[in-house]
């Protein structure tokens, strides 16, 4: 197929998938999977192959991006040892048992690390799905590791091809440096490419080319870093945590609606993408295979799938006692999770799109020439492990969510209202002196005051009702009132914004005003909607 022909079929198999998942209520990655498996083996769409440098230097670094914008690096620091234990160690881990395992089905010991090294990561893409569906720790935690653990498993597979191509003599101590060196480069260079782009932003004072700006970014720090031969991944991550902190200050609120906007439309539809390509690879990894080769694949899957999980399941089984004994501080009592609290993060380890993309990066031959033994079971395995936990994992996560008894960590809602009504009054405080400053007539600066004031009064009874303060019925009953009557009056301000769109369209149809008038009417009633209705949230 040409290229403009698979962009197109991916499209509308990234449509047509995520509206059947929400009517047949299943994770939309196993949708999106199974119709591209099925859409590949279709004449005349079979053949697609995707080129891993498509996923690992253009899809990669835009998703990381966006997911380091929009978590809480406050949670990271909080959770920071756990995180790295999972980020690194059980990456480490997991190729080490997989190695293993694929030893004792028949690969070489490079050629098994090359497995356990593709097969190491979770899936930043596939956590995603799930990630809302977690309490806040829990989901910063998931969110963190899939992040980060791709630049470790990324090293370690370019250490096993090497050897396996027979291009690299390294031991465990190389390895070891070159994961310190990789991190440390990575983390260099997105530190000082976000204190470069702030400076850039701060001159730029035009919304498109902020947003240009934004665009660039994650590559700007990728490729740089995969240049310097440290971990592109590290600095596309520290950049857009770094940017989180002070760019707040620097980028215009239109500048930060219309990225947010694009940017969530653009990671919503790579995802959904990269699902399709990897069902649509399964037709060109097992064509011109025999039957033989395919249930050896078959076997082999099985039971690398079952090491993979149950290293997960191991490691997060014994560290956290591990910690437990070697700290003893009454603030890390107090942050102890049992099994239940503990298992949907452990369950949750899909592997994805970065996993595929290394397996078909792998050479066909040696440096000698030879053909390199072993890659086509590699790629089968990948390939297999890959379709079977998003299977198994994502069809049984929600029961393993409920059967953990996860309770939402109330605090977060808490800090919501806070910030919200901390923000309210800065701008009540401060009506008088900007008003002075500005030269506002008094009669606009009442009706300013009079909604601060209403806003005010609503927050406070919110706050009141939601932490049970007041505890006569009355009382309670007749605060509860007023919410009400704001809330009904918020769906008339809304059903009224309708019949003033379709004034203003009628007025278009009849010739009396011009489209490019329409347009901008529109834009200021789809701003007070937007300001009825609020934003939805970033996870």
């Amino acid at each position: 197929m040409r290229a403009l022909e698979v962009v197109v079929v991916v499209g509308v198999l990234v449509l047509a998938g995520s509206v059947l998942a929400r009517r047949v209520r299943l994770p939309p990655p196993l949708v999106l999977l199974a119709l591209g498996t099925v859409v590949g083996f279709l004449p005349g769409v079979g053949g697609v192959e995707m080129p891993p440098d498509v996923v690992l230097f253009l899809f990669l670094p835009a998703l990381l991006y966006w997911e380091s914008l929009t978590i809480s690096l406050r949670e990271i620091r909080a959770n920071l040892r756990a995180i790295t234990l999972l980020s690194i160690g059980l990456v480490l881990a997991t190729a080490g048992t997989v190695a293993v395992v694929a030893h004792a089905l028949g690969l070489s010991w490079p050629m098994a690390f090359v497995l356990g090294a593709v097969l190491a990561p979770t899936d930043a893409t596939a956590v995603a799905t799930v990630a809302s569906l977690l309490p806040r720790r829990a989901r910063t935690m998931l969110r963190a590791e899939s992040l980060v653990n791709d630049g470790t498993a990324l090293v370690v597979f370019g250490v096993a091809v090497g050897v396996a191509v027979g291009t690299l003599d390294v031991g465990p101590l190389g390895v070891a440096w070159r994961l310190v060196g990789s991190y440390a480069g990575g983390i260099a260079v997105g530190l000082a490419l976000a204190f470069l782009v702030v400076e850039v932003r701060r001159r730029l004072h035009d919304t498109r080319l902020e947003n240009v700006m934004s665009v660039l970014t994650p590559f700007l720090a990728y490729l740089p870093a995969e240049l310097l031969h440290a971990s592109g991944v590290v600095a596309v991550v520290t950049c857009g945590l770094t940017l989180t902190q002070i760019a707040s200050r620097v980028v215009s609120a239109r500048t930060r609606v219309q990225s947010a906007g694009f940017w969530t439309l653009t990671t919503f539809l790579l995802n959904g993408s990269l699902f399709v390509l990897v069902g649509l690879e399964l037709h060109a990894v097992v064509q011109d295979r025999s039957a033989d080769e395919v249930w050896t694949g078959v076997v082999a899957t099985l039971w690398i799938a079952l090491t993979v999980v149950g290293t997960r399941l191991v490691w997060g089984n014994t560290t956290p006692y591990l910690i437990r004994l070697l700290d003893r501080r009454p603030a890390q009592r107090l942050r102890r999770v049992g099994f239940r609290g503990r298992l949907p993060g452990q369950w949750a380890g899909f592997r994805g799109a970065v996993s595929l993309a290394a397996a078909l990066a792998v050479p066909t031959t040696t440096a000698s020439g030879e053909p390199l033994e072993g890659r086509d079971l590699v790629l089968l395995v990948t390939f297999g492990v890959i379709v079977v936990l998003l299977v198994v994992q994502g069809l049984t996560l929600p029961a393993v969510i409920r059967f953990s008894r996860l309770q939402q960590d109330p605090a977060e809602e808490e800090e919501r209202s806070l910030a919200e009504r901390e923000a309210t009054r800065a701008g009540a405080e401060a009506l008088d002196a900007r008003a002075a400053e500005l030269g506002v007539p008094p009669a606009v600066v009442d009706r300013v005051r009079e909604a601060y004031e209403t806003r005010m009064r609503q927050q406070h009874l919110e706050e009141v009702l939601a932490d049970g303060r007041v505890t006569d019925p009355d009382h309670r009953a007749a605060k509860r009132r007023v919410l009400d009557e704001l809330a009904v009056e918020q769906q008339l301000r809304l059903a009224l914004l309708h019949d003033k769109r379709e004034a203003v369209v009628r007025l278009r149809d009849e010739h009396a005003i011009d489209d490019v008038v329409m347009r901008r009417v529109m834009a200021q009633l789809d701003v007070e909607e937007v300001r009825l209705l609020g934003v939805e949230a970033d996870d």
